[in-house]
């Protein structure tokens, strides 16, 4: 599968990648665009859009990319991706902030990624990517004590 979003990716357009790797297709190829070309080059490759204005998988009903692929891909059933979605719309949708103690994490982590990468989006996926991979164990661990 191929997907494509706008470049200079932050919290939802890394996290997105990751949750399609992991869940979705781990071969999924990914292209990171000026906003104004993300419906065009869809339209060129094949590729899904994800995280722009009036797609599918964008910011719908109130949820931020993640929470729409989840959705579109069945993957709610599983507690720990519902907890670390709950972390990822804290971190990128504005005004959730408080409705995570993680989202200021996560927001801080991916900003500084952005700063620090700038366009760099594959890099930022590489680097990033530990971050999602350990926050999903976390959740796994702390839903299973829980139980």
């Amino acid at each position: 599968m191929k997907w494509v979003t706008r470049e200079n990716a932050n919290v939802d357009r890394v996290a997105c990648p990751w949750l399609i790797r992991r869940f979705v297709d781990p071969s999924s190829e990914f292209f990171y665009v000026p906003a104004a070309e993300v419906l065009t080059v869809a339209q060129q490759q094949g590729a899904i859009p994800y995280d722009v204005p009036n797609v599918e998988l964008g910011h719908v009903d109130g949820r931020c990319s993640f929470e729409s692929i989840i959705l579109k891909y069945d993957l709610s059933g599983d507690p720990a991706l519902a907890a670390l979605a709950q972390v990822v719309h804290a971190a990128d949708v504005e005004g959730a902030l408080s409705e995570s103690p993680f989202g200021p994490g996560l927001k801080a982590i991916a900003h500084g990624f952005k700063d620090l990468l700038g366009k760099d989006d594959f890099r930022k996926i590489e680097l990033e990517s530990p971050i999602y991979d350990a926050l999903y164990i976390y959740f796994q661990h702390e839903l299973n004590t829980a139980q």
